[in-house]
């Protein structure tokens, strides 16, 4: 992808803050088609709004003073999961007595829900929309979280995201929050080179599914088994379980 293409991509706003990584990981899906450029920059933004628009907002991004659970309430996939913070992270963490790095990839505001963790929790949000990373540090900075820190990074970029995950002491704990979907619109199968990386530098990785769509309400017929049994096959199994609208499935590199 030339530079004038990827500019002409990212002068919009809503794509000006993405990694240029994850752009040309949209463009390839249409690089090769027999259409104009004007036609193949439409279809990059296109398919960059489905993978993203679903974790912004407007009004969370124009308010930056609002608390947390105002931001939690009015961000889609956070408003569904605010309910259930104080459960799930009590079961996700419920071993991780001492220091821990929560390594949370893909995190669009996730970071606003720090004060549900434990005390003596390190937080590390990765994300590709720097918006959202320039809000939640924001957030962490005004409230004297020091912490809690937000990444602006690709998860395609692999090398990058392994030196991070090797810089923490204590255990290490990866989230994965409704994220391996948008990752396989960008590359199919990268989900499982990700997991394969990264599981054996860290103590456990939680990833999970919405279990209806976020827009239309309704529950998705489309299975993730094949995502599923990967895990199961190549990884240790700790706990799998529904809560709200979410599947979450736990899981550590084979001992």
């Amino acid at each position: 992808m030339d530079k004038e293409i990827f500019e002409q991509i990212t002068k919009k706003k809503d794509f000006s803050q993405l990694p240029k990584k994850d752009v040309e990981k949209a463009f390839e899906q249409f690089e090769r088609r027999q259409c104009s450029d004007e036609e193949k920059i439409r279809l990059t933004r296109d398919l960059l709004r489905k993978v993203f628009s679903a974790f912004a907002s407007k009004k969370i991004l124009s308010l930056k003073d609002k608390d947390a659970e105002w931001v939690l309430r009015k961000h889609i996939s956070t408003r569904e999961r605010l309910a259930y913070y104080s459960e799930l992270y009590s079961r996700l963490l419920k071993d991780f007595d001492n220091e821990k790095t929560i390594y949370d990839l893909g995190a669009g505001i996730n970071g606003f829900s720090y004060n549900y963790f434990p005390k003596n929790t390190f937080y590390v949000a990765i994300e590709a929309m720097g918006q959202l990373v320039e809000l939640m540090n924001y957030y962490f900075k005004t409230r004297g979280l020091e912490k809690a820190m937000a990444i602006h990074e690709s998860l395609f970029e692999l090398e990058k995201l392994k030196r991070y995950l090797k810089q923490a002491n204590g255990k290490k704990i990866i989230f994965l929050f409704k994220t391996i979907d948008s990752l396989e619109m960008l590359e199919r199968d990268y989900s499982k080179k990700l997991l394969l990386e990264i599981v054996p530098l860290v103590d456990r990785v939680v990833v999970s599914f919405a279990t209806r769509s976020l827009i239309k309400r309704t529950e998705f017929k489309v299975k993730r088994n094949w995502i599923i049994d990967f895990i199961k096959s190549n990884f240790d199994v700790l706990d799998e379980f529904e809560l709200g609208n979410e599947i979450y499935v736990v899981f550590r590199n084979n001992l």
